[in-house]
């Protein structure tokens, strides 16, 4: 099978070395998230070069990486002003929700936040085209809703522009400043792009629809002229472009690109406006490409070195765009592409010490029904040299409205070293197959994606791939709802369970996440006010009287997505009923764990409890 590495020079599962292996294995380091200064001659990103992730600048044709910023919490990600004198990016103090916006000059220095700080959510958004402006989603006005900010430089004044009764940010600000796109996300199936007019606050709904629909990305090519991402016109998304008269009304729509294949999962409009690069989601991984703007004449980009790329950037020049890349064997790193030839170069590397990348495992993409003939897919990941069945853990993705995609991940390629396999579905509810899948999984058809567990078990025993006595689950977030549901639906098909700051009750949830999040989760999951009955169906901590599997949960003390109680629970329950558990709490860290301490000691615990119990 394709799942697994053709080159057996460097052995990754040797016994004597394995535990050394996962320890350097959750040591390999990313670079993400790439802005140009406006001179083109350097380019900021975030990376976790030093244990956590801060802001780093790299000269713009390769060299030494300087750091900026040396704080005690994690950076997010960051934008260059066009002035050149400021950088700014967002921070989350232990890695908690409650993220700031700072600035500081590119050599370092005059650090300054300028959100209010304390328990309020920021999100950096981007400049206007003077680097006067700064656009910024704040819950500081209500806690239960983001509205959408500017902060304006001159002033030194952060001013509330558009409320929104859920989440809501500018995506750009017109090149006259007297226009901009605000997105507003109604709840986790639906959003919507509006045109404001920031001297009036007149608001123009930009895409009307009727029941879900996706919208985003809203660029301007002129005050007159705004491109988005869009699935109204049919079951994908696409590029379309609206024109918009003085009247503040819109005159016309156009699809500009589409693929019955695949999504559009972003795209940039060059400086000049007369380019789009267009990053396409094909069943997860990602292609390039350029389009003419006036005559829609598309060009492929140059081939990508890993699976998927995001971020993109573009010279003040247009000469040269930059991105993430990464992929299964490769860490996340800033490429950049020469947009005329084109061709691609590496600008930063990863480290990746005592790591062959060309020796990890690449997946297989499998194809397999549901209970009910729905077409499923996951990424099957299967250990050198082992004759299947071998042990196989299923890892599912959070969200619920995620997408599993081949990326570089620690626990899947330490796992592999230890001989387990590892299948990561995309079940119903998945991102990037279109608007009626991601949608098979709101409220009460949530026990369909329920069964979609089962089916994932069905698909990797049946077809010889794992022992069936020796499967384990895991995943984070929403992924760590579907291994408490598993474990507790299905205790049968389970040997052992990894939850990673999972939902498991979620009258819990709505009652103690930030108040946004439970606001835009009602349609997605249930509405507490009045399907409380639904969602007690739905939690696994109600039927967790049935989980005999050994579970291992690992949480952040500071998460306040997934808030602490919700590990609590099950911990509790499983030691009172005597089932092996171990508990590890992260107490410096929020949602998801960023600090290389703190990753070496969580893969290490995860591959530690699945070799235990699978390999028994």
């Amino acid at each position: 099978m394709t799942g697994r590495s053709s080159d057996t020079s460097d052995s990754l599962d040797t016994p004597d070395d394995v535990e050394a292996l996962v320890s350097r294995m959750a040591r390999v380091g990313s670079c993400l998230y790439p802005s140009f200064s406006p001179d083109g001659e350097k380019v900021a990103f975030v990376a976790d070069l030093s244990g956590l992730p801060q802001v780093w600048t790299v000269p713009a044709t390769g060299g030494w990486p300087t750091q900026i910023t040396a704080l005690d919490d994690q950076v997010g990600n960051v934008e260059w002003s066009p002035r050149g004198d400021w950088i700014a990016f967002s921070l989350s103090p232990g890695g908690g929700m409650n993220t700031q916006v700072y600035l500081v000059r590119p050599d370092g220095t005059e650090l300054r936040r300028i959100t209010d700080g304390g328990t309020t959510n920021n999100w950096l958004g981007s400049w206007n085209r003077e680097g006067s402006l700064l656009a910024i989603r704040s819950n500081r006005r209500e806690a239960s809703a983001v509205d959408a900010c500017i902060y304006d430089m001159d002033r030194d004044a952060l001013r509330l522009v558009a409320t929104n009764p859920g989440i809501g940010g500018i995506t750009e600000i017109s090149p006259s400043n007297t226009r901009a796109v605000l997105h507003r996300v109604n709840n986790r199936s639906d959003s919507d792009l509006f045109l404001i007019d920031l001297e009036t606050n007149q608001e123009l709904h930009l895409t009307p629809h009727d029941g879900p629909g996706s919208f985003g990305g809203g660029q301007f090519a002129s005050d007159r002229e705004i491109y988005l991402w869009s699935d109204r016109a049919g079951d994908r998304i696409v590029l379309a472009k609206l024109a918009i008269n003085d009247r503040h009304e819109i005159e016309s729509e156009e699809i500009v690109a589409q693929r019955d294949d695949a999504d559009v999962q972003e795209f940039k409009l060059s400086p000049d406006k007369t380019t789009a690069a267009v990053l396409w989601n094909v069943a997860g991984r990602t292609t390039l490409e350029f389009i003419d703007l006036d005559s829609g004449a598309v060009r492929s980009g140059p081939s990508l070195p890993g699976e998927l790329a995001l971020a993109l950037d573009f010279s003040s020049n247009g000469r040269h765009l930059a991105m993430t890349v990464a992929g299964a064997t490769h860490p996340a790193d800033v490429w950049v592409v020469d947009v005329e030839k084109p061709e691609l170069r590496q600008l930063t590397e990863s480290p990746h010490a005592g790591i062959v990348l060309a020796n990890l495992i690449q997946p297989e993409l499998v194809q397999f029904e549901a209970h009910d003939g729905l077409e499923l897919s996951g990424w099957l990941y299967l250990p050198r040299g082992s004759d299947a069945p071998v042990p196989v853990v299923l890892s599912f993705h959070g969200g619920p409205e995620g997408q599993e995609r081949p990326a570089f991940n620690r626990d899947y390629q330490a796992l592999l070293a230890k001989g387990i396999g590892v299948f990561a579905p995309n079940v119903r509810g998945s991102s990037g197959f279109g608007k009626r899948f991601v949608n098979l999984d709101n409220g009460l058809l949530r026990f369909d994606a329920i069964k979609d567990i089962e089916s994932c078990v069905k698909c990797v025993v049946e077809r010889e791939i794992a022992d069936p006595a020796r499967i384990g689950i895991m995943g984070g977030s929403y992924g760590g709802y579907m291994t408490m549901v598993g474990l507790a639906f299905y205790p049968e098909l389970f040997a052992a369970g990894a939850n990673l700051f999972g939902i498991v009750n979620f009258e819990t949830f709505f009652a103690h996440t930030e108040p946004w999040m439970a606001a835009v989760s009602k349609i997605k999951y249930g509405d507490p006010d009045t399907e409380r009955e639904l969602l007690r169906d739905l939690s696994p901590i109600h039927r967790i009287d049935q989980v005999r599997a050994p579970t291992i949960v690992l949480h952040g003390a500071n998460d306040t997505n997934v808030p602490v109680v919700e590990a609590e629970q099950v911990v509790e329950n499983l030691r009172q009923r005597n089932i092996p558990v171990e508990y590890v709490l992260f107490p410096d860290e929020g949602h998801g764990f960023r600090k290389t301490a703190n990753r070496i000691r969580a893969t290490t615990a995860v591959v530690d409890w699945f070799d235990k119990y699978l390999r028994e």
